[in-house]
Parts: C-alpha cells; sequence; structure tokens
C-alpha cells in the first residue's frame, strides 16, 4: 500500500487556518496564539510546514471572507447564525448556572479540503447579563475598537460570572477528530502544563473520546468562574446534565482564548461578539 502523502491546504492567503489531507482524508489544523511581535512566516513544528500570518492576522483584521454579519433575527425567541443558518435561543438555561445567560454573539467554523471551504460548526456566546456592569470602561466604544481591545475580553474572562459557548456541528464528525483539532488549539497556549493541567485536558479528552458526533449536536462549553468549566452534550437541544467538570485555569483561559483570544479560531464569532457588545454598552 501506498504511503499517505501529507498535503497542507490553506483556505486563503489571509488566514493561518490550515488542513493536512492525508491522502483523502481531511485533518482540521487550528491557529497557533502567536507572539504579537512576530513578523514574516511562523514555522509551525507540529504540522511540519510553514504556517505564514498575512498582514491580516498581524494587525488583528481578517479580510472580507470572514467578515460576520450580526445575528438575524429569525424569530423573537431566536437568532440565526447566518452563514450556516443555524439558529440560537436569545436565552438559555444550563445546568450548573444560577441565572440564564444572553446569547452576545454568532459565528462558524470553516476548514477546507480540495480547496473548497466546508464549514464545520456554528457557535454562540452567551453571558451573564451582569457583566455588562463590569464593562463600563468600553461604554460607547465601536465594535472595531472593542474586537481590537483584549483587556476587556480579559474582563469577561475574569469575571466570576457564568458564560457558555455552544457548538453546533453542522456535518457529521467523530469525537476524536473533534477533541484532536481542539486540543491541538488548547495545548500551544499552556506553556508548562501542569499535573492539575494535565489531569484537566484527560478529563476534557474523555468527553469525546469514541462518540460519534452527528449533525447538530452541540456542545456546551461552560465557564463557571477563571479556574472551573462544565462539558455538556446535547444530541436535542439543552442539556440536562453536566458530562464533565473541567478544573484548571490554564485549560480554561487557554479554551477562551482560542475563540475570542488575538487569533480566533472563528474571527466571525468574535467579531459578531464585538458587535453585541457595541449594543449592549451603549
Amino acid at each position: 500500500m501506498a504511503a499517505a502523502i501529507s498535503l497542507p491546504i490553506w483556505i486563503s492567503k489571509s488566514t493561518s487556518t490550515k488542513i493536512n489531507a492525508y491522502n483523502a482524508k481531511p485533518r482540521i489544523s487550528y491557529p497557533l496564539k502567536t507572539p504579537r511581535n512576530a513578523v514574516g512566516p511562523i514555522l509551525f513544528n507540529k504540522s511540519h510546514s510553514l504556517y505564514p500570518l498575512s498582514i491580516f492576522e498581524r494587525s488583528g483584521r481578517h479580510e472580507h471572507h470572514f467578515t460576520p454579519k450580526a445575528a438575524s433575527s429569525s424569530s423573537v425567541g431566536s437568532a440565526e447564525e447566518p452563514a450556516t443558518k443555524v439558529k440560537f435561543q436569545r436565552s438559555l438555561s444550563l445546568p450548573g448556572c444560577s441565572t440564564s445567560l444572553s446569547l452576545l454573539g454568532t459565528g462558524y467554523r470553516e476548514k477546507v479540503f480540495a480547496i473548497i471551504g466546508v464549514k464545520v460548526y456554528a457557535a454562540g456566546l452567551y453571558v451573564n447579563d451582569s457583566v455588562f456592569s463590569r464593562l463600563d470602561a468600553w461604554r460607547g466604544h465601536s465594535a472595531a475598537a472593542i474586537q481590537q481591545d483584549t483587556s476587556l475580553f480579559n474582563m469577561i474572562f475574569e469575571a466570576n460570572l457564568e458564560k457558555s459557548l455552544r457548538i453546533v456541528l453542522v456535518r457529521d464528525i467523530d469525537g476524536k477528530t473533534f477533541w484532536d483539532a481542539l486540543d491541538e488549539a488548547i495545548s500551544p497556549r499552556i506553556k508548562s502544563p501542569t499535573a492539575e493541567d494535565k489531569s484537566a485536558l484527560s478529563t476534557f479528552r474523555g468527553v469525546f473520546q469514541g462518540k460519534p458526533l452527528k449533525k447538530e449536536t452541540s456542545i456546551f462549553l461552560t465557564w463557571i468562574d477563571p479556574t472551573k468549566m462544565l462539558v455538556s452534550l446535547s444530541f436535542d437541544g439543552t442539556p440536562s446534565s453536566v458530562d464533565a467538570i473541567i478544573e484548571s485555569t490554564n485549560v480554561a483561559s487557554a479554551l477562551f482564548d482560542v475563540f475570542l483570544g488575538g487569533y480566533p479560531v472563528s474571527p466571525s464569532l468574535k467579531a459578531s461578539v464585538a458587535n453585541g457588545l457595541e449594543a449592549a454598552l451603549k
């Protein structure tokens, strides 16, 4: 049998998202968090190929391919993510949360196979409305300014208030593939993992191992506080129980950075969240 050939494919010159195609089977690769003062190409050893950042990534901006539209209303109680047509409830009550959470923004995650962009999931960020009282310093700021302000997103993460990311798959994927892609983004963001971090990652991994994740499966990643996360899977909407408790500040922080840090895996989600914050902080 011929050896598998790894062929790196980029979505476009303006995004660092890449997959490796092993013969005909795609593998997702998420972008690493890179140093702010990095200039020019960066070697991404884990995928043994160059991992170029364009001027758009280095400046924190993205080309129009990823410019999000605000979640459009589809009914009084839900909002639709425009690219995937996935509907998100505007308010959620989740196990482990002391109060209902409100939808702040939506986006999607895309990978490429044979030069064709394929959407993998839609995502929506929910927050405790009390967080807005902690953000008075940003009242009146534009969405563009909010999106580039890391201190604001740090404030949201560090607030001792619940927030949750709901991921809705728009195609079938096995649990191992989903976890491997997520771990590839989380692990490099933890410089020197402690025993606690390794245990938390092992617990996190166990939620997905051996599970076929069908289209429309929802994955809820809920930050109770900066040190503790809850993971829940639901195959028919809102979860009724918690599948895992992740107790590690480093893992919780790294996961938040994956989606809302300087190099988010879904630029459309972060931009939509910035739009939501602009509206909430007027």
